[in-house]
């Protein structure tokens, strides 16, 4: 290292050199969520043209080739020259860093795209993009590449600059098209589920769009492989759509739609005889996971309206003391979209909004709007059946109170039982300890001889754990499986969860490769998503895959995952290999169980995540409530328990 530093020495990065060299810091990774993340930048682009009403339709194709493109019919990219900069627009948009317009509202009054990088970062890291652009009757085409310049890959060069084509078109709107950079991605694989559920919610939030999306790899028939979207009720039936499987209290989600300050609101939420609140947010079509001011102000109003109504109809008298918003919230499901300028989100991310006049204004338009609707006589009834299910959701809090409260004192008494239950570690670090759920106490036998006593920690199941997803919380408090697990894990749950206090930063699910097991999966995957969902939004919940067979001939042993794997080994083994089909975790010794599924080094672990809140929500009410028959239609549709999309180490 020189010790001499001058200014000669400061890199200047020109153009979208810096998104090459550092894409981890527009898109956040380069792995399969980076991957579509370029691709949400354009989608995003098209649906900014819809809410701003100047487009209806949206066709998103993934080619033949793995390339993919959006075409929508809004305007169309500015084709004129750029005062300052003497090049098209669309030159521009493409290659300019942080310029578009979006930064003031003369052509967008609502925006997800805000930092003006989006297109420009997907040209960046495609190895090449082409823009149709369709205006006036008149056809605009470039093209852009990434190419070797000086002995390095630049990426976002325009091949020429944008020329009119002479075709004639009655179209108009916008079409891109462009192919991930493999030097850049770790896959450029583009998955239809996760694209068709990105495009369904985008559809529900946009009342009236058409959203079509066209899979040309798949033919199905004599078609290519495609699904469409288009939601004439847009929020409200994305609520019915979310509720689809289970007992709602009254019949139509309640809807409110209205503006102030410039921030425009549609809210849709309807209540269900499950015990949970499922919020879904968003902020111009983008989703804020964590919240923000805006469903502050939501909770403040709907809480304080349905406390003034529950004293009005005298279902609270004076001596009562008011409900608690949880207490309302219970089997809540609502939508909230709202569509604003000046967005402040808090990082790049857009997880979390930040304008406090958010609040202010989604305060006062609930409580005016929540407030008419049950002024309404007809409402009544719909007012009385949330107050049923709020009063009675107090009475289990409380009980659920006394409960925990029990529970805390009763802590050296609930480490006490977890003698003879949990092997601990001998580690003092949370960071670098290793919980293994094990099913049964023959499976967590062999866990406990093979695990590295340092830093693995085994808890075997002597039963299954209570389905979370039909009982409340203080049924839930009460299973014994489910009160050892909360003790080994040290972070409470439900509004007591804190991850600060977790006693391990892996929690691994290790069951049997068949339905019990798949059962005890589902089990506690549904425990920690219904009361410890930060749990799995922190990245700490993984499920051990363990190898289905043995193959051994000679000295050589290979394990294989599933039937592919098995083929492909019995094929390079050649006749006279002996094949093991491993029924349990119990069949194989301490030795192949750390080798197989314990070894950080050689083990396959499956991070489990949440990529779409809602469609999650939908799922799980699906696979563990009531609703048979959509769980059986479900599962012959998805269902593939031997199919593994991506290992985590």
């Amino acid at each position: 290292m020189s010790a001499k530093y001058s200014a000669g020495d400061i890199k200047v990065l020109e153009g979208l050199d810096a998104v090459r060299l550092r894409p981890g810091m527009y898109i956040g990774t380069t792995g399969v969520k980076g991957l579509h993340h370029i691709l949400w930048e354009i989608v995003d682009n098209a649906i900014d043209e819809v809410s701003n009403g100047f487009a209806s339709t949206i066709t998103v194709t993934i080619h033949a080739d793995g390339s993919a493109s959006v075409e929508d019919d809004g305007r169309g990219i500015p084709v004129d020259i750029h005062p300052q900069l003497g090049v098209s627009g669309v030159e521009v948009v493409f290659t300019q860093l942080h310029a578009g317009g979006k930064f003031d509202t003369s052509n967008y009054a609502h925006s997800g795209g805000l930092h003006g990088v989006g297109a420009s970062v997907t040209n960046a890291l495609s190895e090449w993009l082409k823009v149709e652009v369709f205006r006036d009757g008149k056809t605009y085409r470039m093209e852009f590449e990434s190419k070797a310049v000086g002995g390095e890959i630049k990426g976002g060069i325009p091949k020429y600059h944008l020329i009119e084509t002479g075709e004639k078109t009655t179209k108009h709107g916008s079409k891109i098209r462009f192919m991930p950079d493999k030097r850049i991605f770790e896959t450029v694989v583009f998955q239809f589920e996760t694209i068709s559920r990105r495009l369904k919610e985008l559809a529900f939030l946009n009342k009236g769009v058409n959203i079509t999306l066209i899979d040309e790899r798949v033919m199905q028939g004599d078609n290519y492989r495609q699904v469409a979207f288009y939601y004439e009720g847009g929020i409200v039936d994305f609520v019915k759509y979310i509720d689809e499987a289970r007992n709602t209290l009254y019949d139509e989600p309640i809807f409110l739609k209205g503006e102030r300050d410039g921030i425009a609101m549609e809210l849709a939420f309807q209540h269900t005889d499950a015990y949970t609140e499922n919020l879904f947010s968003y902020v111009n079509n983008i989703p804020t996971t964590e919240g923000g001011t805006h469903e502050t102000g939501f909770k403040s109003a709907y809480t304080k309206v349905m406390n003034d109504f529950a004293r009005r109809v005298g279902m609270l008298k004076d001596k009562d003391s008011n409900l608690l918003g949880d207490d309302y919230r219970e089997g809540l499901t609502a939508v909230l979209s709202v569509q604003m300028t000046n967005v402040q989100f808090e990082g790049q991310t857009k997880t979390k909004l930040g304008n406090p006049a958010a609040r202010i204004a989604i305060e006062a338009l609930v409580t005016q709007l929540l407030g008419d609707y049950f002024a309404n006589p007809k409402n009544e009834d719909v007012g009385e059946e949330i107050l049923k299910k709020g009063l009675l959701a107090a009475k289990v809090r409380e009980a659920a109170r006394k409960e925990k409260e029990i529970t805390r004192a009763k802590n050296a008494i609930d480490n006490f039982n977890l003698v003879g239950k949990l092997t601990p570690c001998t580690g003092r670090k949370p960071e670098n300890n290793e919980l293994f759920i094990v099913e049964g106490d023959s499976a967590g036998g062999t866990c406990k001889q093979a695990r590295a006593r340092s830093y693995q920690a085994v808890l075997p199941l002597r039963g299954k754990p209570l389905n979370a997803e039909k009982k409340r919380i203080d049924q839930v408090l009460a299973n014994e499986e489910i009160r050892t697990l909360i003790s080994a894990l040290g972070s409470g749950i439900g509004e007591d969860f804190n991850v600060d206090n977790l006693n391990y930063h892996k929690v691994i699910i290790l069951s049997d490769a068949d339905v019990d097991g798949y059962h005890i999966r589902a089990i506690l995957l549904t425990f920690f998503f219904r009361y410890m969902k930060d749990l799995i939004n922190e990245g700490h919940v993984y499920i051990g895959l363990p190898p289905l067979y043995k193959i051994e001939k000679g000295n050589n042993v290979e394990y294989a995952y599933d039937e592919a794997a098995l083929n492909e080994a019995k094929s390079r083994f050649g006749k006279g290999a002996l094949v093991q089909r491993y029924k349990g975790l119990g069949e194989m010794n301490a030795d192949q169980l750390w080798e197989t599924t314990m070894d950080p080094e050689r083990r396959a672990l499956m991070q489990v995540s949440i990529e779409d809140a809602a469609e999650a929500e939908k799922l799980v009410s699906v696979l563990m409530g009531d609703a048979v028959e959509l769980r059986r239609e479900y599962i012959i549709e998805h269902a593939d328990f031997n199919k593994v999309d991506e290992f985590n180490r």
